[in-house]
């Protein structure tokens, strides 16, 4: 493309370039810096005026007009600067004046036109020098062929390159929006590791309150398997070294005959309490160094050495006695506000004339039980039936007791000083009251249990069966006493009746003898008390004696197993009530 402006163009081939300065854009403006000539030749290829009456020929060579002048050598006299050239003769546009006439000096317009009235050069010639003075190299002009000529002159403004200077507003609001979305996500990451924190930290307080919890359920023995009552293991120590206040209780029939006994504990260390029903058949050593029973120790060392006894055997430390005979348990009972209890019999009524008559206490769940009818249920025993059966009736009717108590001491004592019983020296009314006051609180918060105390055939107790009762409720070390120190009786029951072996073992038991299962034979009419030597000639007097035998049953033979004496139960035998 053929530019007018390039460096190469025709006209200008011979100019030099100098760098004056740089615009308002940071751009660099370059000024021609033309070489000396003598004479420049005018050349206007668009005048459309005759020269002297001659036509004009825009391809003929003209020299310079008469009257014209070619255009002044730079001046460097004045500092060594190039002076301003003149172009006052030189017309690019082809706006030449002619010498003469009224046209001289007037504008030419390219068109053909003359502007009337224009005098002296015209301003466009100096608006051209103006933009060759700062034309940049290969930089287009401006397109001056199709601009007219009296168009008025642009101006440009600042404003309309602000694209330049000024950042674009949508800039701003993408920087905003990256700012807006960096301070999002740090809020969200913060927002993170606050829950994350906050987690932690109540995981942290859960553990050390589940941790505080079962430390102190493990300090107050209530922790379901590791508790001083619940554990096996390890227990033996921790114990021992709980703090508790025994009584034992002993229940007088004062109709039927026998008696029930139960040890009340209470274990101010755990703030836990325990009914313990202790079997008649335990074997206990009596004042005089023998083997005897619970039951027979009772009616004859009295109070203080059955006391004794069981310290001996259980490892306790019993701090009184309580008989409690039927008559006051039935005063009791009806001081309290009777009491409530699952019954699993129905208790004949003992003043019913005819059979068939409803029974005095019915068997099922939270039956309210009058005095009356509470002596009746505690020593209610089946035919046939153990008498542990009976024991645990009696606990029922404690427990039942324990409940309706008033938890002040002061009250507690009140009530016992009603009954007008006679108690045991060591025992007196208002340590009597106190201590029930205390068990009636647990029990009616529901932390006093019944539990029987597991004795063997025999009367004694087993280290593993009774760890559980020994050990952990009463803190004590089971120390049975030795079975040789007691005759050992071995029964076997040929009356046809199938009740009649516990009911032997029961009256043996309670006659300070070792029971020993000889078990069923086939049915004879007499019973027959065996001994082996004269020695124990005696021994069998006596256990015929107490079985209710006549004298002329016992007699010398070889007895079974490692029994001292053997007993063959006949249809005469006619079992006692004990």
């Amino acid at each position: 493309m053929n530019d007018r402006y390039d460096a190469g163009s025709a006209g200008y081939g011979a100019d030099q370039y100098e760098l004056v300065g740089y615009d308002e854009y940071g751009q660099p403006v370059y000024r021609q810096v033309p070489t000396q000539q003598t004479q420049q030749q005018t050349y206007d290829p668009y005048t459309q005026q005759h020269q002297q009456g001659y036509g004009y020929d825009p391809y003929a060579q003209h020299g310079p007009q008469q009257g014209q002048q070619s255009p002044p050598a730079y001046d460097y006299g004045t500092g060594g600067q190039p002076a301003a050239p003149d172009y006052g003769s030189y017309d690019p546009y082809g706006t030449a004046t002619h010498q003469g006439g009224a046209a001289q000096g007037a504008p030419h317009d390219p068109y053909g036109q003359t502007v009337a009235g224009a005098t002296g050069r015209q301003p466009r010639v100096a608006e051209q020098t103006a933009r060759q003075t700062a034309h940049i190299p290969q930089q287009a002009g401006p397109d001056h062929d199709r601009e007219a000529p009296d168009e008025p002159q642009r101006d440009y403004h600042t404003e309309q390159f602000a694209f330049v200077e000024e950042p674009d507003a949508n800039s701003e609001d993408v920087i905003d929006w990256l700012k807006f979305t960096e301070n999002r996500t740090e809020r969200r990451e913060e927002a993170r590791r606050r829950a994350r924190g906050r987690f932690v930290a109540l995981v942290v307080v859960l553990a050390l309150v589940v941790a505080g919890g079962a430390g102190y359920l493990w300090y107050a023995g209530k922790l379901p398997g590791l508790s001083s009552e619940d554990s096996k293991a390890g227990t033996a120590t921790a114990a021992g070294a709980q703090k508790r206040n025994v009584i034992v209780v002993h229940l007088h029939d004062t109709k039927g005959g026998g008696t029930s006994t139960a040890l009340l504990v209470d274990n101010t260390t755990t703030e836990r309490g325990t009914t313990v029903l202790v079997p008649n058949s335990l074997a206990l050593t009596s004042d005089d160094g023998t083997t005897t029973t619970l039951a027979k120790s009772v009616e004859d060392d009295g109070s203080d050495g059955t006391r004794d006894a069981l310290d001996a055997v259980l490892g306790t430390d019993i701090e009184g006695t309580w008989r409690l005979d039927t008559p006051y348990l039935q005063n009791l009972v009806d001081l309290v506000g009777n009491v409530d209890v699952d019954t699993d019999a129905e208790v004949p009524d003992p003043a019913a004339k005819k059979k068939g008559e409803a029974p005095l206490v019915d068997k099922g769940r939270d039956q309210t039980l009058s005095g009356k009818m509470a002596v009746a249920y505690a020593t209610y025993r089946a035919p046939g039936e153990a008498q542990n059966a009976q024991l645990e009736r009696f606990g029922q009717v404690m427990q039942g007791v324990l409940r309706k108590m008033s938890s002040d001491p002061q009250a507690a004592t009140t009530t016992i000083q009603t009954l007008a019983q006679i108690l045991d020296p060591s025992l007196t009314d208002k340590d009597l009251g106190t201590f029930l006051a205390g068990l009636s609180d647990l029990a009616k918060g529901g932390d006093v249990k019944t539990d029987l105390l597991p004795v063997q055939n025999d009367g004694t107790l087993s280290a593993q069966a009774s760890a559980r009762v020994v050990k952990n409720v009463l803190g004590g070390t089971a120390k049975s006493p030795d079975k040789d120190a007691a005759v050992s009786v071995s029964v076997q029951n040929a009356t046809g009746v199938e009740d009649n072996t516990e009911k032997a073992r029961v009256v043996l038991l309670n006659g300070g003898f070792t029971f020993l299962e000889g078990g069923t034979g086939t049915a004879r009419p007499a019973s027959q008390v065996v001994y082996t030597d004269a020695a124990g000639k005696a021994n069998a007097a006596e256990v015929a004696k107490t079985l209710g035998l006549p004298a002329g049953s016992v007699t010398k033979g070889k007895t079974s197993g490692s029994a001292d004496v053997s007993v063959v139960l006949g249809q005469d035998y006619r079992p006692s009530a004990g």
